[in-house]
């Protein structure tokens, strides 16, 4: 990454996704190098995501941060087994469960169409199931939203279009809704082919936690883009409906969970709606023209080993 904001701002701060290894990824091989004054590893006190922070003092002209690491992955799928899991606290629960965010009238309508789609259903799996087959019926990709979207559960309900962190949003806020913890998972997804440009790849999928298995992983916005791409109908589309419900694939990475973040060392700036994306900041005011920070001038480069 390289960028050359306010040559004469006397401090820059950069804060980039940090990921970690888990049971479903292993980050190893790290490198962090560049002219900052100073780069270390933070984790950020709400959601525990992890962040590398680097800074510049007085150093002029273009400022440099290079960082890689080697991934593996696997696919996470429920198979119908029970996953080796810590229960959830109840202060989780609570956390998961929680929709105050939307605000109190979109809170009841919400929670109403949640009871209109899960009706009849008497499994905590079945109405995750039924959310999430509403999801793909219902609601569709639109390509010429910005990034990853801004998750703004009420607008989506009317205009049913988005990207991912739009559709995960809506998945989140009626299972949330219909008494099942859930979260949205934040990360970047590693395109096909042996090297290239990442950087435009992040994307957000969903978790939802059944007592007997732990956090499961649902992807509908994925389906949505497929079927979009592929031009495939509903019937078409079948095995990836019935794949991405209860599994993700291997080509992505995970960076972290949670909403209205603030970062570790804390930004000056507004807490960050999701952290996905590098932010940067000169002399206490944000460089990044928006949550994507595109105009930062940072690429994410891969290469398969």
């Amino acid at each position: 990454m390289k960028f050359s904001p306010f040559p004469e701002a006397k401090q820059v701060r950069l804060w980039v996704p940090y990921p970690m290894s888990d049971q479903n990824q292993e980050i190893t091989n790290i490198t962090v190098k560049g002219n900052y004054s100073y780069a270390g590893i933070f984790r950020e006190g709400k959601a525990l995501n992890n962040i590398l922070y680097s800074e510049w003092k007085d150093v002029p002209g273009e400022k440099v941060m290079t960082y890689s690491f080697v991934v593996k992955r696997r696919d996470v799928t429920m198979d119908g087994q029970p996953f080796s899991h810590l229960p959830l606290a109840s202060e989780e629960f609570k956390e998961f469960l929680d929709t105050s965010f939307l605000g109190s009238a979109a809170e009841t309508r919400v929670k109403r169409l949640a009871g209109e789609i899960t009706k009849g259903k008497t499994t905590c799996l079945a109405k995750a199931r039924a959310v999430y087959d509403w999801i793909v019926e219902n609601m569709h990709r639109d390509p010429h939203v910005k990034g990853c979207g801004f998750g703004q559960v009420e607008t989506l309900l009317e205009s049913m279009g988005g990207k991912c962190a739009d559709i995960h949003s809506v998945f989140v806020a009626l299972v949330r809704s219909a008494g099942i913890p859930a979260r949205e998972i934040y990360g970047i997804r590693i395109p096909k082919g042996s090297e290239g440009d990442m950087t435009k790849a992040q994307h957000c999928w969903a978790e939802f936690y059944l007592t007997e298995h732990g956090w499961i992983a649902s992807d509908p916005a994925a389906v949505r883009k497929i079927m979009l791409e592929e031009k495939l109908s509903l019937e078409q589309a079948k095995r990836y409906r019935e794949y991405y419900f209860g599994a993700v694939d291997e080509n992505r990475i995970v960076f972290g969970i949670g909403k209205n973040i603030r970062l570790n060392p804390v930004q000056s700036g507004e807490p960050l709606l999701y952290f996905m994306y590098p932010y940067a900041e000169a002399d206490g005011k944000p460089l990044n023209e928006d949550l994507y920070g595109f105009n930062l001038g940072y690429r994410i480069g891969y290469r398969a080993h």
